[in-house]
């Protein structure tokens, strides 16, 4: 079956990717888990509104690579959007637990004042299964990454899938950096996704190397 989509489509999916993947890490609260504050935060309609946008990201990004792939490297960017569906549906479980289930955890525990409850987050986050398959989708999504920079490193859309390609590989290892940094790899991949729909837009296909 060969999938394809409109440059418009494309570029409308990494636009919109800029957005929530830049959004994500800027609304997230950052605060002591293991308190009340935390509690609050897991309980916010910001925890819930970022991480919503984090699903987004992974929702529309590949829509957009196939985009990519159709119209400006043709032939050579499906390994890109084929990894970047799997980490996808890999990584999608475990935030929509972060989303839905901490906010009730949080909202409870706020409510009756027992950070004893706050526990429960961090048994789900390193639970054997949860881990397991979130580290995989994350590696296919650094795999995406690779596969992405090195198919756009001969086409004029080399920069945009650079920033993607590096974010992509860096989403693992961010998630253990200070909030500045976090911010900073948000903005990396939205710039990045925001410079692949400007050359989706530009050009129907790349020029051959």
């Amino acid at each position: 079956m060969n999938l394809s989509v409109s440059r418009s489509l494309g570029a409308t999916a990494l636009l919109l990717a800029a957005l929530v993947f830049a959004a994500y890490p800027a609304l997230r609260p950052y605060t002591d888990e293991t308190t009340l504050d935390g509690a609050r935060a897991f309980a916010s309609g910001a925890w819930a509104a970022a991480h919503t946008a984090g699903m987004v990201g992974f929702v529309v990004l590949p829509v957009g690579l196939l985009g990519l792939a159709a119209h400006v490297a043709p032939g050579r960017g499906r390994a890109a959007v084929v990894l970047a569906w799997l980490g996808g549906a890999l990584v999608l479980p475990y935030y929509g637990a972060e989303t839905f289930g901490l906010d009730v955890i949080g909202a409870r525990a706020a409510a009756d004042g027992d950070t004893g409850l706050l526990s429960l987050a961090e048994e789900f986050r390193t639970g054997a299964l949860p881990v397991t398959t979130f580290g995989l989708g994350l590696l296919l999504l650094a795999g995406a990454g690779v596969a992405l920079a090195a198919t756009t490193w001969r086409t004029p859309a080399r920069w945009g899938g650079t920033f993607v390609g590096t974010a992509l590989v860096l989403y693992l290892p961010q998630f253990f950096a200070p909030p500045a940094a976090r911010i900073a790899h948000g903005a990396l991949l939205g710039v990045g996704c925001a410079l692949l729909a400007a050359t989706l837009l530009r050009r129907s296909a790349a020029p051959q190397a």
